[in-house]
């Protein structure tokens, strides 16, 4: 028998918050986080030469941003939970500002891996908890909507963190990169100090924190926890393992420009973009479950075309299709995740984010133990495999009562 997921009622006609206000400083806030975490991708090979350090260390700043986010994300999801989602977020953002400036003037390589790693924890005070206060504030048939928009924030910060990272680190170097993430997390701190007031309350029931290993506990018995979870730490691990390696496989490919491997980076966010813009004609046309298939299918075949080792201009096409595919069976599952606890979002969100940031630490490290070892073309194939995989394992498991 398929588990159902829950549904829950609509509390947008019972309250007078500004939704869309809240919606708009998230998504900056989104946007901002967006910017610290892939904007070093196309800075491995300078920041490797100016260390003086092996490319595949270097890469590994990427796990030192995404192991910290996860391991951090049940924890805090309950402080979200217990004293306030809005609140968690502005501070979250005040310390992003501090880490972007200890990067900006890291006299060492250890130095900046302290800062990603300092970076990695606030963000996921972010981009869950900004989808758990959308969760609160939107019903269940506006939500894919709502959630979408937010993707969308996350997505033009790829399309736009990549190549300008790029062009700004061969312009006035690394540093000016890190000097630019921190301007950009101060407007989100004003943004949300000013949005956010008279907002902090309405996010649904506290949580004693006490009882947080009970709520995750309550949160794993709902039979749908263990796809959700599960699903998006794979597709992490196969999919977003391949991007600290990108700028590198250009460069052994004969272009070394940091702007070059931004701009192929950057067409996985815009792929995100139109997904986001399409996503209210996509749901109703498709419907849930063939979005996953379809997201799943375009993903592999899109994701296994790396394989050729195409010309840049026709990679940054094809990452277009990579982030168009995953979004459109990522989505589904982040709607999914986001009512398997109803008076806990909060924390079933940052269980989520944990269980996918997961993968993103583990990701670098698989393909920079499978790049030299077995090459390119069997890692990247078996991977578009597994995610196939995700997507048909998804459609067939996520399932709500009006689907049958």
């Amino acid at each position: 028998m398929d588990a159902r997921a829950p549904q829950s009622p609509d509390r947008t006609k019972k309250t007078d918050v500004p939704v869309q206000r809240v919606i708009l400083v998230s998504m900056l806030a989104i946007f901002a986080t967006t910017l610290l975490m892939r904007a070093v991708d196309p800075l491995v090979p300078q920041l490797a030469g100016y260390f003086v350090a092996d490319p595949h260390t270097v890469a590994l700043l990427a796990t030192a941003f995404s192991l910290p986010y996860a391991i951090t994300q049940p924890v805090l999801g309950g402080l979200a939970d217990a004293f306030g989602k809005t609140q968690l977020m502005t501070w979250s953002l005040v310390i992003l500002v501090i880490s972007a400036i200890i990067g900006a003037v890291a006299p060492s390589l250890p130095v900046l891996f302290v800062s990603r790693v300092i970076s990695g924890v606030m963000a996921g005070g972010v981009f869950p908890i900004a989808v758990a206060i959308a969760a609160d504030l939107v019903s269940i048939e506006r939500r894919q909507i709502a959630v979408g928009r937010m993707l969308g924030a996350a997505m033009i910060g790829n399309v736009l963190g990549s190549p300008a990272s790029g062009i700004a680190a061969d312009l006035i170097g690394w540093r000016g990169v890190f000097i630019g993430m921190a301007v950009l997390c101060v407007v989100a701190v004003f943004a949300a100090v000013v949005g956010f007031r008279g907002v902090a309350s309405v996010a649904g029931a506290r949580v004693d924190i006490r009882r947080l290993p009970k709520t995750y506990a309550e949160i794993f018995r709902n039979p749908l926890a263990k796809f959700c979870y599960g699903a998006v730490m794979i597709e992490a691990i196969a999919l977003f393992g391949l991007f600290p390696y990108v700028a590198g496989l250009l460069a052994a490919a004969g272009e070394p420009r940091a702007a070059i491997a931004g701009v192929v980076i950057g067409g996985f966010g815009l792929g995100g973009i139109i997904y986001s813009s399409s996503i209210a004609i996509l749901i109703g046309r498709l419907g849930e479950r063939r979005l996953m298939i379809g997201g799943g299918s375009l993903l592999a075949v899109s994701f296994a075309l790396v394989a050729l080792r195409l010309p840049w201009q026709l990679q940054a096409i094809d990452f277009i299709f990579v982030g168009l595919g995953f979004y459109m069976m990522h989505g589904v599952i982040q709607i999914y995740a986001s009512e398997l606890a109803p008076k806990a979002r909060g924390s079933a969100m940052a269980m989520h984010s944990a269980s996918f940031f997961f993968g993103n630490a583990i990701g670098p490290v698989v393909y920079g133990w499978a790049l030299p070892r077995v090459g390119l073309a069997p890692t990247v194939l078996t991977a578009a495999a597994i995610l196939l995989g995700v997507g048909l394992v998804c459609s067939g498991k996520l399932r709500r009562e009006r689907d049958i």
